[in-house]
């Protein structure tokens, strides 16, 4: 999988994901308007949020070392390496938890009422 399939599947999946935070932050809204309850610390949704913006920045990242490698800018060819690795595990890490994720989803729906 090149670096830029990469970043384009995981652009599909942050803007799934924006969009479903945007309906969960809503619906928050609406229901501690309604209840007067205050979550306390960060939702699962907003570190999710994070760690999806994380990775994208590091395939950006390795994508601009490649880059700058090919046209001369970059010397050290281990730090471009390096870079393309983190990027690699970051968006492995990612695929993984969207299968567990989607996993569990299945499980749950084909549960017996």
């Amino acid at each position: 999988m090149s670096a830029i399939s990469g970043v384009s599947s995981l652009q599909s999946i942050q803007s799934s994901q924006a969009n479903a935070l945007a309906k969960t932050d809503s619906m928050k809204l609406k229901l501690a308007e309604a209840t007067g309850f205050k979550p306390a610390g960060v939702s699962f949704a907003e570190r999710l949020g994070e760690s999806l913006n994380s990775v994208a920045e590091a395939q950006n990242k390795a994508a601009q070392s490649v880059k700058d490698y090919e046209l001369g800018r970059e010397q050290d060819l281990s730090k471009v390496m390096v870079e393309q690795q983190i990027s690699s595990l970051g968006f492995q890490l990612t695929l993984n938890v969207r299968n567990k994720a989607l996993s569990a989803y299945k499980e749950i729906m084909n549960m017996p009422v």
